[in-house]
């Protein structure tokens, strides 16, 4: 009896010059197995691989090109440090001359003692008595806001806290993110004119917290109050934290302006109700609107 070979159908069709050239001038999305180009004057980037002389992507994205390099940016991933970045990080472990932070990235983040401010803001060498009391400044479960000073060879992040605006938090709320959605601006402090402050970590951690009437500059960034919170301060907080999750539920940019004006379009409505997807959408288009006029 005769074998009958059997061949599975071509899944990729290739694409035409023509096609491969307006893929080329536009940002578009591709999933695994999208053939991006099959022009061999390109380099391949990150998301992608050669398969029969055509540029195929590997992962589900946006392409992006930078002159000769192509590479696809994945729409939903892990935090991909940059230099400059801030982040909100949870301690994990304090090691020696260093504390080990988890900040949504592939590796856990570095934070070197040396990368810190000593409570008084003395400036001199860490001694063997610092290492002794890292455990007093930082210790495990304690969240900090930090800025990426570089990153390591395996791509870990090493932090540093030397600025009085980054150290130790103290009474907030946190909010759990996609890092896609948070929009890159030049400050990511933000005191909202209804009572509240955030921070927006590029790595989609997000702090609420009550607006300081006073910060102790003697504390070095490590001074937590630890006053009990109003009710009105309380209910702030709340209505923020529900406005973002529902801003991140329909995938809008996360910025200072996108925040307060979901906030104020949700002030008809009830706290608790914010979540329900009707009363979301509402408001969600309703914050759309606004910044479509102020951008406008």
């Amino acid at each position: 009896m005769a074998s009958v070979e059997m061949r599975l159908p071509a899944v990729h069709k290739p694409v035409s010059p023509a096609a491969s050239q307006s893929n080329r001038d536009d940002k578009h999305l591709v999933v695994p197995g999208d053939v991006i180009t099959s022009d061999t004057g390109f380099m391949r980037g990150h998301g992608t691989y050669m398969d029969e002389d055509r540029l195929t992507a590997s992962v589900a994205g946006e392409v992006e090109r930078v002159n000769k390099l192509i590479c696809v940016r994945p729409l939903k991933t892990r935090y991909n440090g940059e230099v400059g970045d801030v982040v909100i990080g949870r301690i994990t472990e304090v090691q020696q001359k260093r504390w080990k932070v988890e900040t949504n990235s592939r590796l856990d983040s570095v934070l070197l003692l040396s990368s810190v401010n000593l409570p008084g803001g003395e400036l001199r060498r860490r001694s063997a008595q610092d290492e002794l009391a890292m455990r007093d400044y930082l210790q495990e479960g304690d969240l900090i806001s930090a800025e990426v000073q570089s990153i390591f060879s395996d791509g870990a992040l090493s932090l540093h806290t030397r600025s009085l605006k980054y150290g130790k938090l103290g009474q907030g709320v946190l909010v759990l993110v996609s890092p896609s959605i948070v929009k890159r601006q030049k400050t990511h402090f933000h005191n909202l004119p209804c009572g509240a402050s955030i921070i927006l970590g590029n790595n989609g951690y997000v702090w609420l917290y009550p607006t300081p009437g006073h910060q102790d500059e003697e504390a070095g960034g490590y001074y937590t109050s630890m006053e009990p919170v109003s009710l009105a301060d309380r209910e702030v907080i709340s209505r923020l934290r529900n406005c973002l999750l529902a801003l991140a539920a329909h995938k809008v940019l996360l910025y200072d302006t996108s925040v307060l004006y979901c906030y104020e379009a949700s002030l008809t409505h009830q706290i608790k109700d914010i979540l329900k997807p009707e009363i979301m959408e509402e408001i969600i288009l309703e914050t759309r609107q606004r910044l479509v006029e102020h951008e406008g």
